[in-house]
C-alpha cells in the first residue's frame, strides 16, 4: 500500500453565535412605503461615500480616521446611524481583502497546476494524486498561453493586495452586470431598476443594551410597534414625538418569538434590519415587473457562549454517519460499539434552480435528518469536514466539466453551518470527522458484509458506516490480523491490506455445520447437531443438555 496521509482528529463543531429571525411588514401604507424608501435611499447614498472614503485609505486606515468620517457623518443622520454605516463599512472592506486572498491562492494553484503539466511530455499519462502531460500539442499551446494570462492577472492581483487596494460594488457584481442583457435574463429595466435600488439602500441598526427595547434608532416594542429615528434632513417626516416615525403595521415573529419577547421585555441589545425583497425572476421566458415590493424586518442578537459538549459526552448514545452526496444525503445509525443498526436512511433534495430554493431544499433534507436522530435518542451527528477549495479549479479538471460542476454545487460549508445551528436548538452534537479515505474504505469494508437479499447497500451508505465510526474512533478497515499463535491458517496473511486473490484472505465465509476438528469432516459425528456440546463456554448448566458421544476415530 502507498503511504496515507495523516488523518486530523474528530471535533466537535461549535453552535452558533448569533440568531437572526425575520418577518414580513404586512399593511404598510404608501406613506409609510415612501419613508422607508426615502431613508433607505439617503443612508445609502452616505454608506455609498464611506466606503468610497474607507477603500481610498487602503491600508493607511487608523482609528483616527475612522472617528473623523463617522463625525462626518453625524450632521448628516445621526450618531447612532454613522455608528451602524461605519461598522458595515469596516465588514464589506475586511470581507473584499478575503476574497481577495481567495482569489489569489486560486491563481496560484492553476499556475502550478498547469507548471507541472506543460513540463510532462505530451500524452503523459497521470496517476491518481496528479493530472499527467496535455493530450495534443494544440491543447499545450493552448495552456501556455493561458499561463501567462493567469500570471498577469496574479501579478495585479499581488500588486492591489500589497497596496490595500480592493474592488468593491454596492449591490453586487453579477446585478450589475445584468443591466446589459436584461432581455436575455428575461427582467425589464424598471425591475432591474428597483432592485438595484434595494440593493444599494441601507436601513440597518446595532442594538445597544440598556436602551429602551435594545434599540434607540429601529425600536419594536413587545406588542409589534415598529419606530424608526429618522435622519436630520428627513425630520419632517416625523409623526411621533423626538423625530420618530410609526409604521401603521404591527409585526409577529413566529420563529424565536418568545426569545425576542424575552430579550425585548429585558431591554437587551437587538440589532434590526428593513431591506424590501424584489422578485427579479421570469417565468417561462416572458419578462416579468415587479410591480410591488415586499419589506421584511429582520431582528438579530448574540447567543450567551455555551461550553463546548465533549466528544465522549456526545457519542454516549451512539452516532448517525452522514454521507452528503449530489442528490441526497445518506445515513446510517452506528450503536456506541460502532456497529450499523436497523436500515439505512436517505434525505434526497435538489439542488438545481434558485438560491432560494436550494437553501429550502436543503434546510428541508437536514430538518427530516433531525426528526429521525431525535426518534431514534441519539446525541450525536457525524459529517465530513470537507473543502473543495483546491479542487475547484479548472485547470485540474479542465475536460471534466460535469465533475467540476458538481462539486462546485456542492452547499459543503453552509450544509454544515446550518446543520450546527439547527442541531442546538434539538441538542445534538455535530461531530466533523477528516473525509480521507471514507468513500473508498467504506465501499471496501462495508458494503459487500452489509448487503443482503433483501437490502442493497450503496457506496454512500456504507460511507456514512466508515464517517460514524472514524466519529467514534473506531477503526474503518474491518478484521485486523490476530496474533500469530491464534491464526488458524499456520500464521497465513490474514490482514486487511490482503488482495482479494491472495489465499487465507480474511472475508465473509459460509456457516459450516459440524465439529470443528481436522478428523471428522463436515456433518459427521455424534455431536454434529448438538450445538449446546460444541460450544458450552457462556451457558448456565440448567439450559444446556448433556450428550455422552463416542470418541471420535482417526481415518
Amino acid at each position: 500500500m502507498g503511504e496515507l496521509r495523516s488523518l486530523a482528529a474528530p471535533f466537535v463543531a461549535s453552535g452558533p453565535g448569533g440568531v437572526a429571525v425575520r418577518t414580513r411588514l404586512k399593511h404598510l401604507t404608501p406613506d409609510d412605503e415612501k419613508v422607508l424608501r426615502l431613508v433607505g435611499g439617503h443612508l445609502g447614498s452616505l454608506a455609498s461615500k464611506d466606503l468610497k472614503a474607507r477603500c481610498r485609505d487602503g491600508l493607511a486606515h487608523s482609528g483616527q480616521a475612522w472617528a473623523v468620517r463617522k463625525r462626518e457623518l453625524t450632521p448628516l443622520a445621526s450618531s447612532r446611524w454613522a455608528g451602524s454605516i461605519t461598522k458595515a463599512t469596516h465588514d464589506e472592506w475586511a470581507l473584499a481583502r478575503r476574497c481577495q486572498s481567495a482569489y489569489i491562492q486560486n491563481l496560484e494553484a492553476g499556475i502550478r497546476t498547469i507548471e507541472d503539466r506543460l513540463s510532462q511530455p505530451v500524452g503523459q499519462k497521470g496517476t491518481k494524486k496528479a493530472p499527467g502531460g496535455y493530450w495534443s500539442q494544440r491543447e499545450w499551446h493552448a495552456k501556455s498561453r493561458r499561463l501567462r494570462v493567469l500570471q498577469d492577472r496574479l501579478a495585479a492581483a499581488r500588486a492591489d493586495r500589497d497596496a490595500g487596494i480592493v474592488h468593491v460594488v454596492r449591490g453586487g457584481k453579477r446585478l450589475a452586470r445584468t443591466r446589459h442583457y436584461l432581455e436575455a435574463a428575461g427582467i425589464t429595466e424598471g425591475a432591474w431598476r428597483r432592485g438595484w435600488e434595494a440593493e444599494r439602500w441601507f436601513c440597518q441598526a446595532d442594538g445597544e443594551s440598556g436602551k429602551r427595547y435594545g434599540n434607540e434608532t429601529i425600536r419594536v416594542s413587545p406588542d409589534g410597534e415598529v419606530s424608526i429615528k429618522l435622519p436630520a434632513p428627513l425630520t419632517y417626516l416625523a409623526n411621533a414625538p423626538h423625530g420618530r416615525y410609526v409604521l401603521a403595521c404591527r409585526i409577529t415573529f413566529t420563529h424565536r418569538g418568545t426569545e425576542w419577547a424575552d430579550r425585548v421585555t429585558a431591554n437587551r441589545a437587538i440589532a434590526y434590519r428593513i431591506l424590501p425583497h424584489s422578485r427579479l425572476r421570469s417565468s417561462g421566458g416572458t419578462p416579468i415587473d415587479a410591480g410591488r415590493d415586499r419589506w421584511y424586518l429582520t431582528a438579530a442578537w448574540q447567543l450567551p457562549p455555551t461550553p463546548a459538549l465533549t466528544i465522549e459526552a456526545a457519542l454516549a448514545h451512539g452516532v448517525i454517519g452522514v454521507d452528503m452526496n449530489a442528490d441526497h444525503l445518506a445515513a446510517r445509525r452506528l450503536d456506541v460499539h460502532g456497529n450499523p443498526t436497523g436500515a439505512p436512511h436517505r434525505f434526497f433534495y435538489d439542488l438545481t434552480g434558485t438560491a432560494p430554493h436550494r437553501d429550502a431544499q436543503v434546510r428541508h433534507a437536514l430538518t427530516r435528518l433531525l426528526h429521525w436522530a431525535r426518534t431514534c435518542g441519539v446525541k450525536a451527528i457525524a459529517v465530513e469536514d470537507l473543502d473543495f477549495t483546491a479542487e475547484k479549479t479548472r485547470e485540474k479538471h479542465g475536460r471534466k466539466r460535469r465533475f467540476r460542476q458538481l462539486i462546485s454545487g456542492l452547499p459543503t460549508g453552509r450544509l454544515r453551518a446550518r446543520l450546527a445551528t439547527m442541531a442546538d436548538a434539538t441538542g445534538i452534537a455535530v461531530i466533523a470527522v477528516d473525509p480521507a479515505y471514507t468513500s473508498k474504505w467504506g465501499a471496501q469494508h462495508w458494503q459487500k458484509p452489509l448487503t443482503t437479499k433483501n437490502r442493497k447497500t450503496t457506496r454512500h451508505d456504507a460511507a456514512a458506516v466508515a464517517i460514524g465510526r472514524r466519529a467514534q474512533g473506531h477503526p474503518i478497515r474491518r478484521r485486523t490480523a490476530p496474533p500469530p499463535a491464534h491464526r488458524s491458517d499456520e500464521q497465513g496473511h490474514r490482514t486487511v491490506q490482503a488482495r482479494p486473490g491472495v489465499p487465507g484472505r480474511e472475508g465473509t465465509r459460509p456457516r459450516i455445520t459440524g465439529p470443528r476438528t481436522r478428523s471428522v469432516g463436515a456433518e459427521c459425528g455424534a455431536n454434529a447437531g448438538n450445538q449446546n456440546a460444541q460450544h458450552r463456554s457462556g451457558r448456565s448448566a440448567e439450559h444446556e443438555t448433556w450428550q455422552q458421544g463416542s470418541l471420535p476415530l482417526s481415518p
